[in-house]
C-alpha cells in the first residue's frame, strides 16, 4: 500500500505513535511549506 503524501495525511500522521511515521510526515510539511513560499 502506498503512503498518501499530501498534507492533510501528513497532519494526522502527526498523531502517530510511531516515531518513524511522524519523521515522515514532518518532512512532507516542510517540503509542501518550502514549496509554498517558493510559489
Amino acid at each position: 500500500m502506498a503512503e498518501k503524501n499530501d498534507l492533510a495525511s501528513a497532519y494526522r500522521r502527526l498523531k502517530s505513535p510511531n516515531i518513524k511515521t511522524r519523521k515522515r510526515a514532518l518532512k512532507i510539511i516542510h517540503e509542501y511549506k518550502r514549496y509554498k513560499r517558493n510559489v
